[in-house]
């Protein structure tokens, strides 16, 4: 038998297994990592002022009552919220929250109007655009409503009516100071015709036997006051407050540019404007409000 030669047998090994010799040549490669997620800002932590342009820390705001810190421009406030910082804490008693909206009209535009309801009753958490009962005011008790402009505009249908219908009949009955804060940019709601309409008169009317009786109706008007809200019950308090640069007005200004086909006046339906002409009687900061309607009451003799 012939002898076998080391090398020959090195080579045999390696022919047998060619990769195990390739790889103790070859650098061993790291295994690849998947890439890592990119560490943002969350989202919702900032808002840019519509007035001022300027970026804001949102808790900012919201500790100043929705007011921006940069300008003084108040935002958007949801009826729980002018409830909790008008009213002392844990006196809200709420009034007529069994009342819910139906479709009388069997109305519909790009969706039917029965769902329209369901839907913004999902997004708000409210039932419509109203929110009516009584509470204490620095320890003064009083009746109070509040129209919230995120349910349809704010727009006065017929429980929305009926809410505060009844809101200023219990004030007469109990002999209570009315306060009523709008925030109602889409005046008569539409989707219920002729019904809707009637609202305005039915609460002016009523207020009108709320005045016979002595009482103090207070009324708040904020952004947006607009159309058959600032036409009726809004206009008739016996002290109209309104909040800083607050729309206020019937129809809008575009509207009644393209109408008369002139140049409106600088300011034309903000509060300035209108306590300038005599329409309301102060602005009142937000931060301020609790205070003044208490002064007020109290002035009053109420």
């Amino acid at each position: 038998m012939p002898p076998i030669s080391v090398n020959s047998r090195v080579m045999s090994i390696g022919d047998a297994n060619p990769a195990a010799s390739a790889s103790s040549d070859e650098p061993k490669r790291p295994t690849p990592r998947a890439p890592r997620e990119k560490r943002g800002v969350p989202s919702g932590l900032w808002l840019r002022c519509d007035d001022c342009g300027e970026t804001v820390f949102r808790k900012e705001v919201e500790r100043q009552m929705s007011v921006c810190p940069v300008c003084g421009r108040h935002m958007y406030l949801s009826a729980a919220d002018r409830v909790r910082t008008v009213l002392d804490e844990g006196t809200f008693e709420e009034w007529d929250s069994t009342l819910r909206p139906t479709d009388p009209l069997g109305f519909a535009d790009k969706k039917p109007y029965a769902e329209r309801i369901v839907a913004e009753q999902k997004r708000t958490g409210l039932s419509d655009a109203a929110l009516t009962g009584s509470g204490m005011i620095r320890a003064r008790r009083v009746a109070f409503g509040v129209t919230d402009s995120a349910f349809i505009m704010g727009s006065m249908g017929s429980v929305v009516g009926e809410r505060l219908t009844r809101l200023v009949e219990r004030a007469t009955e109990q002999n209570l100071p009315l306060i009523i804060i709008s925030a109602s940019g889409g005046g008569a709601r539409m989707h219920e015709g002729i019904l809707s309409l009637l609202q305005m008169a039915k609460v002016s009317a009523a207020l009108a036997r709320y005045d016979q009786a002595g009482g103090l109706f207070i009324s708040v008007l904020t952004n947006p006051t607009m159309g058959g809200v600032a036409a009726s019950f809004a206009s008739l308090g016996d002290l109209v407050f309104a909040e800083p640069k607050a729309l206020i007005g019937f129809a809008g200004p575009r509207t009644i540019k393209a109408t008369l086909r002139t140049e409106l006046p600088e300011g034309f339906q903000t509060s300035e404007f209108l306590l300038e002409h005599g329409y309301i009687d102060r602005i009142v900061r937000r931060v301020d409000l609790k205070s003044e309607i208490a002064r007020a009451i109290d002035y009053c003799g109420k």
